[in-house]
C-alpha cells in the first residue's frame, strides 16, 4: 500500500504532461491506423497500405499518441487516420461494421488547418470518452485528407434512427460544427453501390 507521502506525490497528465505518475483507464482499448491510398500499393488489395500504428487504453497514452502524431492538416493528400476500437478493422467488411454506416463532416479547404485539426482531436476524444448513451454503437472514426474538402467520418454498428441521430447531434457539438448539417449514410454492400444519406442533423 502506498504511503501518504507517495500518494501526495502522484500527479496526473493534466498537472504535469511529462512527469505524470497516474494513468486513467478507458472503457475499451483503441487502435490508431494510417493509410495513404495514393502511395504505390504493395499489392492489389486495398489493405496493403493500411498500417496499425499503436494500441492504447488510458487517457495518458492517448495524449502520448496524439502529441506525437502528425496533425491531419500536415498529411499528404489521400491520407487517412482511422481510430477504431481494438478488434474492429476500419473496413466495411468487418462484422461490426457491415450492418452500420457513418456520419460525415465535410470541411472546406479555406477552413482546413485549425478547424480540421480541432474537429479531429475532439472527435477522437469523444470516441474514447464514450460521449453518448449509445456509445456502444460507435466503432471508430476516420479523418480523410482530400483535395476538394477534408472529411471526418464517425462509423456506427447500426442504422437505428434514434441511436444514429442522437450520436450525430453529440458529434456536431463535440466536433465544433454545430452550425452545419451533417449526413448519415449506411455502408454500401459493395464498391459498386453508391451510398445514399438517410439521416441529417
Amino acid at each position: 500500500m502506498a504511503t501518504t507521502e507517495e500518494l501526495e506525490e502522484r500527479v496526473t497528465v493534466f498537472e504535469d504532461p511529462i512527469n505524470f505518475s497516474i494513468k486513467h483507464p478507458l472503457n475499451t482499448q483503441w487502435t490508431l491506423w494510417f493509410d495513404n491510398p495514393n502511395k504505390k500499393p504493395q499489392s492489389n488489395h486495398w489493405e496493403a497500405n493500411l498500417k496499425s500504428i499503436i494500441n492504447f487504453d488510458t487517457v495518458e497514452d492517448f495524449w502520448g499518441v496524439y502529441n506525437h502524431a502528425v496533425p491531419p492538416s500536415k498529411l499528404p493528400l489521400g491520407s487517412n487516420y482511422h481510430l477504431f476500437r481494438n478488434g474492429i478493422k476500419p473496413a466495411w467488411e468487418d462484422p461490426k461494421n457491415e450492418n452500420g454506416g457513418k456520419w460525415t463532416i465535410s470541411i472546406l479547404k479555406p477552413k482546413k488547418d485549425e478547424l480540421l485539426d480541432n474537429a479531429w482531436m475532439n472527435t477522437m476524444m469523444s470516441c474514447i470518452g464514450e460521449f453518448s448513451e449509445f456509445s456502444e454503437e460507435i466503432c471508430g472514426a476516420v479523418c480523410a485528407v482530400r483535395k476538394a474538402n477534408d472529411r471526418i467520418h464517425l462509423w456506427l454498428s447500426c442504422n437505428d434512427r434514434e441511436k444514429c441521430e442522437t450520436i450525430g447531434r453529440h458529434l456536431k457539438e463535440a466536433a465544433g460544427v454545430s452550425g452545419e448539417n451533417i449526413k448519415y449514410e449506411p455502408h454500401p454492400k459493395d464498391f459498386k453501390e453508391k451510398a445514399k444519406p438517410i439521416y441529417e442533423v
